[in-house]
């Protein structure tokens, strides 16, 4: 089970990692900063495997990769939006994380206990009794997350000598 920390519309990827952390590309070290400028005290609340719920527009901004490696980094297990800014959504299939288009996130609340069925493409709420259905992720971006991402997706072809 999945714990839910809402944030809302158009958070920007400066919010998910802020600029000043940019001097690294170390994914551990990128996760140490996640959120804080919004909340500062979210790592200290947040615990591995629970989920960031977003509302219009998640990931709007800059096109840096940094912000869904420090989430996936973090242990987010992944992130629950309305909608995603195009790039962030390449971004985050590329880094191996998941992110789900849900168009009821809105009502999922701070706290709210979640479940997420890939497979089966619902994510259920267990506080409020409620399923939600995540628009489906093309077979190619579910190669990418099962894989970890592209440059993991690109080794495995190349070892099984598909170029």
């Amino acid at each position: 089970m999945s714990r839910a920390w809402k944030f809302g519309d158009n958070i920007d990827t400066d919010v998910i990692i802020a600029a000043r952390y940019l001097n690294t590309s170390d994914p551990a070290m990128l996760a140490q900063h996640i959120m804080e400028d919004v909340r500062p005290d979210f790592l200290n609340v947040f615990q591995k495997g629970d989920i960031i719920v977003g509302g219009k527009n998640f990931g709007c901004g800059s096109s840096r990769e940094h912000a869904p490696i420090a989430l996936k980094s973090a242990g987010v297990k992944c992130v629950i939006a309305e909608g995603f800014a195009r790039i962030f959504y390449r971004n985050a299939f590329n880094t191996g994380f998941p992110i789900l288009e849900v168009a009821q996130s809105g009502e999922i609340q701070e706290g709210d206990s979640l479940e997420v069925n890939m497979a089966d493409g619902i994510v259920f709420n267990k506080t409020q009794q409620k399923q939600y259905r995540f628009k489906p992720i093309p077979p190619f971006m579910q190669e990418l997350l099962s894989a970890g991402g592209l440059i993991d997706y690109a080794k495995l072809k190349l070892s099984q000598g598909v170029v």
